[in-house]
């Protein structure tokens, strides 16, 4: 069992200093593995601790796989990869029931569970499987649980999806409809790595060497660390803050701005709310702040804003991109 779970009746002090101890060696562990991308693996840890599911955005290799996997191995997490094609059916996912011959000679039915029973799923190229595989994988997130045959399974926790999405190449896809984008907790975009970063990576990778990671904790050190996000506190004036930011996102409203009016066409819902408040939440946890503040909202606005405030054509034709929206909005 993880440290962190075994001193849940510790003093306070001991858990805060155990607890960052823990998330310092995270990222010691994941900088020896993968080379750059802090601002990326702080988003992904937001996401965990908030049990919250990650949507992956970047060209072909950025190393999002390795992100996953890595992370997996360094919280002591059961991990699977999927990759999505065209012909991949929802009984991929979620497992089947099969006819079986027992040593007696009767015949009966076993279940045998997919790649979904796991704590760390990484859904490779979700867009390009058919709506209904999709359907059944974001049932899955939402519910925590399968049906199949009729009997309902519940999927153990922690459980996080990690998506990926290739935006380079459309033909052929099936684009997750904005609805079910809104089921992802963080839309992260990862971008190409510095010149020094991709020298790190010649010399890490094409030698006989490879780095590894050692695993920190398990599934019941995570849970801790989820359940410890939900005690930082959370000022009013934060959430005056966050409330401000997502009304604001809101076209032909009262706080509404004239520019907001002009390019977007969707703003963000109550669920924008709730994820910024909860991550603002983790990330003080992660920073080792005493309380959620304005600068943790403003570090994980872009993620939880990026696909769940939709620009309209205005925007489109004049090249205004959902990033400039979002950062007009925290400018004001």
């Amino acid at each position: 069992m993880s440290i962190l779970a075994q001193d849940s009746s510790a003093p306070p002090a001991q858990q805060w200093e155990k607890i960052q101890h823990s998330i310092s060696q995270i990222r010691e562990q994941t900088a020896q593995v993968i080379v750059g991308q802090d601002a990326v693996v702080e988003e992904m840890l937001v996401s965990l601790l908030c049990k919250g599911h990650c949507l992956l955005t970047g060209v072909p290799g950025l190393a999002k796989t390795l992100l996953a996997s890595t992370l997996g191995e360094i919280l002591g997490l059961k991990f699977q990869r999927i990759q999505f094609t065209p012909d991949l059916m929802p009984t991929d996912i979620v497992g089947s029931e099969i006819l079986q011959t027992g040593s007696s000679g009767g015949r009966d039915f076993k279940f045998v569970p997919g790649p979904i029973f796991t704590n760390l799923l990484l859904a490779d190229e979700i867009n390009r499987t058919p709506p209904k595989t999709q359907a059944a994988l974001l049932e899955a997130m939402q519910e925590k649980q399968v049906t199949v045959a009729g009997q309902t399974r519940a999927l153990e926790e922690p459980f996080i999806v990690f998506a990926t999405q290739n935006p380079i190449e459309q033909e052929g896809t099936y684009p997750l409809p904005e609805a079910q984008l809104d089921r992802f907790f963080y839309n992260i975009h990862i971008d190409y790595p510095s010149m020094d970063d991709e020298e790190e990576i010649i010399h890490r990778t094409t030698g006989r060497a490879v780095s590894s990671a050692e695993p920190i904790l398990d599934a019941a050190g995570v849970l801790a660390l989820q359940d410890a996000s939900l005690d930082m506190p959370l000022p009013e004036n934060v959430v005056k803050y966050i409330l401000r930011v997502t009304h604001r996102s809101r076209p032909q409203t009262e706080l509404a701005s004239e520019f907001v009016n002009q390019y977007v066409d969707y703003g963000a819902g109550p669920r924008a709310s709730q994820c910024m408040a909860r991550a603002a939440r983790a990330l003080a946890l992660l920073r080792g702040r005493s309380a959620a503040s304005e600068e943790e909202v403003r570090s994980v606005a872009l993620p939880i804003l990026r696909h769940r405030v939709i620009p309209n054509y205005n925007a489109t034709g004049e090249g205004v991109t959902v990033n400039d929206i979002i950062s007009k909005l925290l400018e004001d």
